[in-house]
């Protein structure tokens, strides 16, 4: 039977879902940001080389953080539009919450939860379980726009705002070009790589000498995270 869980219950029980994490855990949450526990438990998994796949809405990281998290190898994290749901999966369990996961352990908020066990509630946790794979596979498509680049070393910038410079009226994000070539992000990406244009440094992609000379150009947006921009009339 599902069991409801007040604030203080979410907080021990969502810790010890992350902990008893052994093939796989899911973390859904609008907000990116981490408190020292949860950093410390997802280095643990790191090191456990357990699959952790992170879908959020917004980054709140600060560039350090952003840094860190690039460096847990099994940590996979995944923009999705419009995301307001606060789940967190297991291979055995999950949870269903009003809390966001930076307020883990903010025992002054009220909060309310569900925790479901896959042996006791089979069909309750496969359909929420199918439905974060949908969120995963929904957020693939934004990933290598807003999320899966590499900063270059020698191209540091500030964070800005995506349409803080008048330039960028010029130009389109790697998403919006792609809808306008009637393409899905992942196929432009595949074409990005082929022309030369990107290339992988690890689970990232950064701009080449040859992206930059086409007019591509690498960004930092505070509410998205870091992503390219390329001219309207890219030629592949």
């Amino acid at each position: 039977m599902a069991k409801f869980l007040n604030t203080s219950a979410t907080n021990y029980f969502l810790e010890e879902l992350i902990k008893a994490a052994r093939e796989r855990l899911i973390i859904i949450s609008p907000f990116l940001k981490f408190n020292d526990r949860i950093r410390e438990l997802l280095q643990d998994k790191d090191r456990m080389k357990i699959d952790v796949r992170i879908v959020y809405g917004k980054s709140e990281l600060a560039p350090h953080e952003i840094n860190w998290l690039r460096s847990l190898p099994f940590v996979r994290t995944s923009f999705c539009q419009n995301l307001h749901a606060k789940c967190y999966l297991n291979e055995r369990s999950a949870i269903i919450t009003s809390m966001n996961l930076y307020d883990f352990s903010q025992v002054s908020n009220n909060e309310m939860g569900v925790f479901v066990d896959r042996e006791q509630e089979a069909d309750l946790y496969r359909e929420t379980y199918e439905e974060a794979q949908r969120l995963i596979r929904v957020s693939e498509e934004v990933r290598l726009a807003a999320e899966k680049v590499e900063q270059p070393k020698d191209e540091v910038r500030e964070p800005v705002a995506e349409s803080a410079d008048a330039r960028d009226f010029e130009k389109l994000t790697t998403s919006r070009l792609a809808k306008a070539l009637g393409l899905r992000s992942g196929e432009l990406g595949d074409k990005l790589l082929s022309a030369g244009l990107v290339e992988r440094d690890g689970e990232h992609l950064k701009l080449t000498a040859k992206g930059k000379a086409a007019g591509g150009e690498f960004r930092v947006s505070g509410k998205f995270g870091p992503y390219f921009l390329w001219p309207a009339d890219l030629h592949l």
